[in-house]
């Protein structure tokens, strides 16, 4: 049995898509990340599909810009990566810790 979310904090739409392309981003970023085990061609094509994604997330921001939404507000965007699972996708992003060796 799945267990229920906390259901998503009230957005704007040029914040619910600033949270979307962010994790997009996020994703890729950890696919390339070289301290995790995969292969050259996984990060390669990563890489490629980094470009657009980079671009939909500055595309996101200069919506929220140019709608006059000057602020971040940190702690509801902080909620809805929570919900959405943003604590453990940029854990992707990080390097692990070391073997103690």
């Amino acid at each position: 049995m799945i267990p229920d979310l906390p259901p998503l904090p009230a957005l704007t739409r040029a914040e619910a898509e600033l949270i979307d392309r962010y994790l997009d981003v996020v994703d890729l970023v950890g696919r390339i990340n070289p301290s995790r085990p995969g292969d050259t061609y996984r990060g390669l094509r990563a890489a490629q599909a980094l470009v657009g994604k980079a671009e939909a997330l500055r595309d996101a921001l200069a919506l929220m810009h140019q709608r006059g939404e000057s602020e971040v507000h940190a702690p509801t965007l902080a909620q809805a990566l929570r919900v959405l699972g943003g604590e453990r996708r940029t854990a992707r992003v990080t390097v692990p810790p070391g073997s103690g060796s």
